[in-house]
């Protein structure tokens, strides 16, 4: 058993809640910018003053509405500002948000808002509302039903203008760091979503940390970031406390078709992100070389890129990587930062393994990635790369205060005070995953080196044992076979099997671009098996490969027709992939590659 601990290094309070940066900022910034919302003319600035008051609005709507200390508000919504100002508005009055994913369906909803008890939900949508309605009969406990298309900010502010500065003093000062914050269920990868209990002492200690730790990120001249994540999820939900915190300027872009134009016009210092949007940041640039005729350019740009960052790590890179790198930094790596409104120079990974090859692309052209780790039973990060402390491949070291431990059976344990108080009303479920001496199961596999760099190597559920024995993580294949321009997901089995095979799906916005360069149909039905498209993904199985032994490589695959999507309920809304729903949906296809 190995285990390996980061000092604290920063006095966490022991008092006051996570409204406490709100009131200081107003009080101390009035006038700085902590904001810029999206509106129909442009970008607007909020100061830190208008957004006080602006919450302070809403929460004496909710104190009116009858929301009392502890209750639960769900909130429903795409990532928008409304969301940011709704969230602390709930904490404001005392109350617990409960952050419901826009996509869930109204089953899901209903489970929810069954499980945690809400009394009141703010939905974006007349959609949204239609699916709490769906559910509404059969929850006595839910009063309140706000719309966003409807005003809700506005009608709550109007609802508690007779609500007295002091009532809401006393309901924002009543939470502790013990007091519960939020409720954020797991998407479920497997089985039903459990509520993660997470409180004001989580976040602080979380964000004490990792704020000081990443330093540069939110105390840069001009600091700002701009999320594009889900707001529910705890990996985008934790830059926006930290940014509140920081007072670094905070954006929002609800529609992923309108990110890049929003990147360019907000100019982000740095992003966050989960793996597959750099995946396909980097295919789409590629595609696009390739479709333009520049595609043996962009190839030995990305090539350079790569060597450049490696060398790096050896000390410096070669006279000749260099002089390369200095051509390509003119022709090819502006253009890509430029995309991202041409300030970025950091950028934070979580969610799933960022894989090497990528993190040394991004670092040769100009962005550093920044690899953590986490869960939302942890508060987001455990781990994470710093600016002067990285190791691609890794995701980091402990953030003070945090301690890893390398159970006998490979699986990462970790204690601190980001970790999660339990799950919602299931003892059962806490128990399984949290010892009395405060040691977290993640669930996942991985090693730590000499110098308690983390490597995860897999889910722990989800190790493959072939019928000769051989255990195979198949994450380590999945992320390489991601990284081809023409792969969107892909699925690797064998457990049980005499060897490794692999389902993938085509990426539907690289594929048109291929196949006119190729005089094919643009239909991903009719190509399944065209030699040149089985070619293709042939040479992305085989680079996948490179990273295994020859017991654990791809030796069969099949090309599907259809795509994995969150709608079709194989992804999760973070993108990851339901392996037991994807097993079950295509049981036929993976005895097909045995034969049976």
């Amino acid at each position: 058993m190995r285990e390996f601990s980061t000092p604290l290094t920063i006095e966490v309070p022991a008092t006051g809640n996570l409204t406490d940066d709100v009131v200081s900022n107003a009080h101390e910034a009035p006038d700085s910018v902590v904001f810029s919302r999206h509106t129909a003319t442009g970008w607007e600035d909020v100061t830190s003053a208008t957004f006080l008051a602006e919450v302070s609005a809403v929460a004496k709507g909710l104190v009116a509405a009858g929301i009392e200390v502890g209750d639960r508000v769900a909130l429903i919504s795409k990532t928008r500002y409304e969301w940011t100002l709704l969230d602390y508005a709930i904490w404001f009055a005392g109350a617990v948000t409960v952050p419901v994913y826009e996509t869930s369906s109204a089953e899901q909803i209903a489970w929810i808002l069954q499980d945690s008890g809400a009394r009141g939900v703010v939905a974006e949508s007349a959609d949204h509302v239609a699916r709490v309605a769906e559910a509404r009969a059969d929850l006595e406990h839910l009063n309140h039903v706000w719309s966003l298309a409807d005003n809700a900010v506005d009608v709550l502010g109007r609802l508690g203008e007779d609500i007295a500065d002091e009532v809401l003093e006393e309901r924002r000062s009543t939470a502790t760091p013990l007091d519960l914050a939020t409720l954020i269920y797991t998407s479920g990868t497997t089985g039903r979503p459990k509520g993660c209990m997470l409180t004001h002492g989580n976040f602080m200690f979380e964000l004490g940390v990792a704020v000081d730790e990443l330093e540069r990120l939110f105390t840069t001249e001009g600091a700002s970031t701009l999320l594009f994540l889900p707001l529910a999820h705890v990996f985008a939900r934790i830059i926006q406390v930290g940014a509140v915190k920081s007072r670094t300027r905070l954006g929002h872009s609800s529609d992923i078709k309108h990110l890049l134009a929003d990147l360019q016009e907000f100019q982000p210092t740095f992003i966050l992100a989960v793996p597959r949007v750099f995946e396909k940041v980097f295919n789409t640039a590629s595609q696009k070389a390739t479709a333009d005729g520049r595609g043996k350019i962009f190839d030995r740009a990305a090539e350079t890129a790569i060597a450049w960052s490696r060398g790096l790590d050896k000390g410096r890179p070669s006279l000749a990587v260099r002089a390369r790198h200095a051509v390509f930094s003119r022709l090819v790596y502006g253009k890509l930062r430029d995309a991202l409104g041409g300030r970025c120079l950091y950028a934070v990974s979580g969610g799933a393994p960022l894989g090497e090859r990528l993190g040394h692309f991004y670092r040769g052209i100009g962005l550093t990635v920044l690899e953590g780790y986490g869960l939302t039973e942890t508060t987001a990060a455990l781990t994470a790369n710093l600016p002067d402390a990285t190791k691609i491949g890794t995701v980091g070291r402990p953030l003070p205060g945090t301690t890893v431990r390398v159970a006998d059976d490979g699986e990462l344990l970790f204690r601190g005070g980001q970790v999660f108080a339990g799950y919602w009303a299931n003892e059962e479920a806490t128990a399984e995953a949290l010892e009395r001496e405060g040691w977290f199961h993640t669930g996942d596999v991985g090693e730590v080196d000499d110098e308690g760099f983390v490597r995860i190597t897999g889910r722990k559920k989800e190790i493959l044992v072939t019928a000769g024995g051989k255990n195979v993580a198949p994450a380590v294949l999945e992320d390489r076979l991601r990284a081809h321009a023409l792969v969107d997901q892909c699925i690797v089995v064998g457990d049980g099997q005499p060897f490794i095979g692999a389902l993938v799906t085509i990426d539907p916005e690289s594929l048109p671009a291929w196949a006119e360069a190729h005089g094919k149909s643009g239909h991903v039905e009719d190509l399944v098996d065209d030699a040149d498209l089985r070619a293709e993904i042939e040479a992305a199985v085989e680079e996948a490969n490179k990273a295994v032994s020859k017991a654990e490589s791809i030796r069969k695959f099949t090309i599907l027709p259809d795509s994995w999507t969150e709608e079709g309920g194989q992804l999760t809304p973070s993108l990851k992939l339901k392996r037991n729903v994807v097993m079950r949906e295509f049981r036929d296809e993976v005895a097909a590659l045995y034969g049976s």
